[in-house]
């Protein structure tokens, strides 16, 4: 190139220009034929390159680079390569030092910003391929990306200051790790969410989808994004609440994805019976139990532990204190068990049971504790209405009565 531009120099002298616009002239034709060459190279990656590597990449079965190429990546990369051919040319078209100089830092800060671009787009590549992976999709992995792109930027931008001022990276990042406390006031939050964001991550706390729950801050539904500084989530009325991650850390709240990969929803109720209500079972209220097909083995096998318990013991059964009996209450008890376990709708293999509770002024807690096995939230709510709606028809025909307090039609009907 140097002997190119001498001799097109001499010729210019033989043309009767003096020395120096001679000089400038070649300059000039150099810096044309440096931009040209720029320009060629530039359009060459971009339309021939590019479009050569994205039919190569079309028939493929991988999807990472479908990916990489829908994304635009390998468009950001083509643009590195005309800068840095225009960095490594140019001083062959500037004498001038001074000049050249400031032209070589402008165009390798634009070689830090398009590289900047390129590493940017291909994290957030990465973290849409990483999201579409069933392991992945559920993690909280835009947080992370954010926090990449952050590092990435800053870093950046200490290498552009350094070319700008003239200094040495090293230096720069000497100056700010002094300037540390000042930093971390101002970016506390960034600081905070990227740790918090990482122990999320770490200890499995937090996925995209989880339900949770946090009415300390008034979050109740569907986490939808978790990014550096905030948790997304939907509500079930559709508001959406905005919660920072490291309250998610510092605070509890509740994660409702161990009952959605359970194989069941738990219902835990109860229904106060009348303590009035409850008696022993006299002869003909055993018969009456004795024809409810739920009943009929339990019946028939308690009879005989009784009556061989009296017998065995010679107990005078003619007051019903003496020995053992049945009671309404107890055969309601066993009914509902048995209840419970002929329903397709309740977990056969998690707990279920029915229970007695501490008797109150309001009665005595009769609670059904099993597991749905229909975990979605509205057929959940129609399980349970099912055996309820069953259980408050069925408590008269033990001869027992559900607690309620007096309303207003029964005080009006005892006045009339």
């Amino acid at each position: 190139m140097k002997e190119f531009s001498d001799r097109i120099n001499e010729f210019f002298i033989s043309w009767g220009l003096n020395p120096k616009t001679a000089s400038t002239s070649v300059d000039i034709i150099l810096a044309v034929f440096i931009f040209i060459i720029v320009l060629a190279a530039d359009l060459f990656c971009r339309y021939v390159v590019v479009n050569l590597i994205e039919k190569i990449v079309t028939k493929t079965k991988a999807t990472w680079d479908d990916i990489l190429f829908d994304r635009k990546v390998m468009n950001y990369l083509s643009h590195i390569v005309a800068p840095i051919l225009f960095y490594i040319l140019i001083p062959i078209a500037i004498p001038d030092d001074k000049i050249l100089q400031l032209i070589k830092n402008l165009t390798l800060i634009y070689i830090i910003a398009v590289f900047l671009r390129f590493t940017s787009a291909l994290l957030a590549a990465l973290y849409y391929l990483y999201s579409m992976r069933e392991r992945t999709r559920n993690k909280p992995l835009k947080g992370l990306l954010q926090t990449a792109q952050v590092v990435l930027f800053f870093i950046g931008g200490i290498f552009i200051i350094s070319i700008l001022t003239g200094k040495s990276p090293a230096a720069l990042f000497t100056g700010i790790g002094a300037s540390a406390a000042i930093l971390m006031l101002v970016f506390k939050d960034s600081i905070m969410g990227v740790v918090s964001g990482i122990q999320l991550t770490a200890n499995n706390m937090l996925r995209v989808g989880d339900w949770i729950a946090m009415p300390k801050y008034g979050a109740d539904g569907t986490v939808i994004e978790v990014t550096l500084n905030t948790v997304k989530v939907r509500n079930w009325d559709n508001t959406i609440t905005t919660v920072p991650p490291y309250a998610l850390v510092s605070d509890s709240f509740q994660n409702w994805r161990g009952m959605e990969e359970s194989g069941g929803r738990r219902v835990k109720r109860s229904i106060n019976i009348d303590m009035n209500s409850v008696t022993f079972c006299t002869p003909q209220m055993i018969e009456k139990y004795r024809k409810i097909y739920l009943l009929q083995g339990y019946i028939m096998e308690t009879e005989q532990q009784v009556d061989e318990y009296n017998k065995k013991h010679d107990i005078d059964t003619s007051l019903l204190i003496n020995g053992r009996h049945q009671t309404n209450i107890g055969v309601l008890r066993a009914y509902l068990n048995n209840y419970l376990r002929s329903l397709d709708t309740v977990n056969q293999e998690m707990t279920c049971m029915v229970r007695q509770l501490q008797p109150t002024e309001t009665g005595i807690p009769m609670e059904l504790y099993f597991f749905s096995s229909r975990k979605d939230w509205v057929v959940y709510e129609g399980v349970q209405a099912d055996v309820f709606d069953h259980v408050l028809a069925i408590i008269p025909e033990f001869d027992l009565r559900v607690f309620q307090n007096p309303s207003g039609d029964d005080l009006r009907s005892l006045h009339n």
